[in-house]
């Protein structure tokens, strides 16, 4: 076995707290993989085949409806399992969006059957799958607050100041803002046009630039 599969389960801090054997049984029967940036790593559709445990990398896992329009549900970083994969391997379903990986990333993959066995046989490893999943679900009912009640220039504020990731320059487009936000480009557009109006920010083309942050800090910690 390679280093990296000898670890991978002490990156999960459920999964490490796991008794040898299941430890052993996860190491022994799970395979390592990569996955180029931009590859939609399932959709709907389609069955999972193995529970994905993210190592390294960032996969957005988004809603496409029938009309064309997008919304981000959340994202999974390095440490971290996919709810929906969960959901799905519980209840022997298609996957109903879609995961597409932000970077290179690396996934330790346990098969469906492995998973069946220990959800069914050891009590640790649920505790951790419904953890995780129960965590989830909460920060999904929180998005849907944001969407359906939440002022729209408060979570564009709140949106660009987490993109922004402490720097001034933003890599990103309307289009990307408005799946990011589950709204329609045109709208995110003309907020960001009210934002430079008001000497917030700057655009270029792929590119919004943060020139007054603790305006925006302000309009994105407001809770009227």
């Amino acid at each position: 076995m390679t280093e990296t599969t000898d670890l991978w389960v002490d990156r999960f801090p459920g999964l490490s707290r796991l008794k040898a054997p299941i430890k052993d049984l996860l190491v022994s029967r799970s395979t390592i993989i990569e996955v180029p940036k931009n590859t939609m790593m399932f959709g709907p559709g389609k069955s999972p085949e193995n529970m994905l445990f993210l190592l390294d990398g960032t996969v957005r896992v988004q809603q496409v409806s029938e009309t064309g329009h997008e919304i981000v549900l959340y994202r999974i970083n390095a440490g971290q399992s996919c709810v929906l994969t969960t959901a799905c391997l519980l209840a022997y379903d298609d996957y109903s969006a879609e995961g597409i990986t932000e970077t290179m990333v690396q996934a330790a993959a346990v098969p469906r059957s492995v998973f069946d066995d220990l959800v069914s046989q050891s009590k640790d490893f649920r505790d951790f799958v419904f953890a995780a999943f129960s965590k989830r679900i909460t920060d999904l009912f929180l998005m849907i607050d944001e969407v359906a009640f939440q002022r729209l220039d408060v979570r564009l504020a709140d949106k660009l100041i987490a993109l922004s990731e402490g720097k001034d320059d933003i890599a990103t487009t309307h289009q990307k803002l408005s799946v990011e936000l589950g709204t329609a480009r045109e709208v995110v557009s003309r907020q960001l046009q009210e934002f430079q109006r008001r000497g917030w920010i700057e655009q270029a083309r792929g590119k919004v630039s943060l020139r007054n942050r603790v305006e925006l800090e302000k309009l994105a910690n407001h809770n009227t």
